[in-house]
């Protein structure tokens, strides 16, 4: 095995472990597996905090279960792990918090690789679109407990919906890409975004309201206090234990990247320097949210473990705190709350607009974040919270309007 398999093998590691022990020891077992059990026929739309609804240990548990599988999808397809497979694993761990469940997860890979299949290519090829476009999953939770059918019939047409939303993500994925041209981050986000809104119509077509939920916890957990501050301490221990001093010229190597997909920053600059990455990226996101009281609960916590496996795939520092000044200026000047729910999940996947601040400078990176806050409060309804990634559908649209005006003047001048 080589070096950098070696040592995101054992981070990963490290990382499934430490949910089990924390989950096993919030709750207990037998609470957090009874827990964990409901929690895989509960609702799973946009915002259902698994760790209010079913407890810390249950929602631990599951994006335990969660990550397991997303890292056996990539081991049974025969990919190592690299920057894009930790971002994908991360990303499967962390709204498996408030969201993904095993139930509504293999639906979607398994209609992926099924279309790859139909095309004649290896499922291995659209691995990570069938990893993160487990943004779905609420769809397929929400046919099979939320509309009503009988038990018969729920699971059979939840699976046929999950492996039919598996087999379109790949072209729609393709074409969504084309329009940001690399610049968001989670373009599965946008992707999920746009077929959210034809999921989110049909049942309204049909008479069927799409009732709102919001589950937000707001009880002080120490384990989930703990979480992210241990794992970010993790990551930047193994980096020095394993790569040394040589971990930091990686990281400022890193720096220096604009972080535009696909950056696989192992690959690019080394995986000590990307796990000192997720290190510092961890603790000061995880300041930020202690000095502006808001909850670790779960999607805290998704948003926090999804920043940190974006770290080996496009974000960094530099890239990072033009998008949090311009969201910070949005909120200060719109008078928004800054520990509000969706406002704190916007600092935190907004950051999926960083390549625009590493390719255009701050100043731009700045924009983007002052006009992803104004759209994302308002897209979220547009797909019924059957989209996980709101955010990375609002930064979508952000990125495809920015980089679209800059694109055509800078190439209009230079003819």
């Amino acid at each position: 095995m080589a070096l950098r398999d070696r040592i995101l093998t054992q981070f990963l590691t490290a990382t499934i472990l430490l949910l089990l022990l924390f989950g096993i020891s919030a709750d207990g077992p037998a609470v957090a597996l009874e827990g964990f059990w409901r929690l895989q026929s509960s609702p799973a739309r946009l915002l259902s905090d698994y760790t209010a609804m079913q407890g810390t240990g249950a929602a631990l548990l599951n994006a335990a279960a969660v990550g397991i599988i997303g890292w056996l999808f990539a081991m049974l397809n025969g990919i190592s792990l690299s920057g894009p497979t930790i971002a994908a694993v991360f990303t499967m761990i962390g709204f498996a918090l408030f969201g993904k469940t095993p139930l509504n997860c293999i639906p979607i890979m398994a209609g992926v690789s099924l279309s790859a299949l139909i095309v004649r290519k290896k499922p291995r090829e659209y691995l990570l679109i069938g990893m993160f476009g487990t943004a779905l999953g609420p769809l397929v939770s929400f046919v099979a407990f939320e509309m009503g059918l009988t038990p018969a019939l729920a699971l059979p047409v939840s699976l046929a919906v999950g492996l039919a939303v598996g087999i379109v993500l790949p072209p729609l994925a393709i074409a969504m890409l084309h329009l940001h041209q690399g610049y968001n981050l989670y373009n599965i986000g946008l992707t999920a975004g746009f077929i959210g809104l034809f999921a989110a119509s049909l049942p309204s077509a049909g008479g069927k309201s799409i009732a709102s939920i919001s589950s937000w916890g707001t009880a002080a957990d120490p384990w989930l206090f703990l979480f992210i501050p241990l794992l970010s301490l993790i990551a930047a221990g193994m980096a020095f234990i394993c790569c040394g001093k040589k971990s930091w010229n990686e990281f400022l190597s890193i720096l220096k990247l604009p972080g535009r997909l696909p950056s696989d920053f192992c690959e690019l600059s080394g995986p000590g320097g990307a796990l000192l990455n997720a290190g510092i990226l961890g603790m000061l996101y995880s300041a930020y949210v202690a000095i502006v009281g808001a909850p670790f609960n779960g999607p805290v916590i998704g948003g926090l473990m999804t920043l940190m496996g974006f770290a080996f795939f496009g974000k960094h520092p530099r890239n990072v705190i033009p998008v949090f000044l311009g969201l910070l200026a949005a909120a200060l000047l719109f008078g928004k709350t800054l520990n509000e729910s969706w406002v704190i999940l916007a600092f935190l996947f907004g950051t999926a607009l960083a390549p625009i601040a590493g390719e255009f400078g701050p100043g731009i990176g700045i924009l983007a974040g002052f006009l992803h806050l104004v759209l994302v409060e308002r897209s979220g309804t547009w797909h019924g919270g059957m989209n996980l990634y709101n955010n990375g559908f609002a930064g979508g649209l952000t990125a495809t309007l920015i980089v679209s005006v800059i694109e055509w003047y800078r190439t209009s001048i230079e003819r």
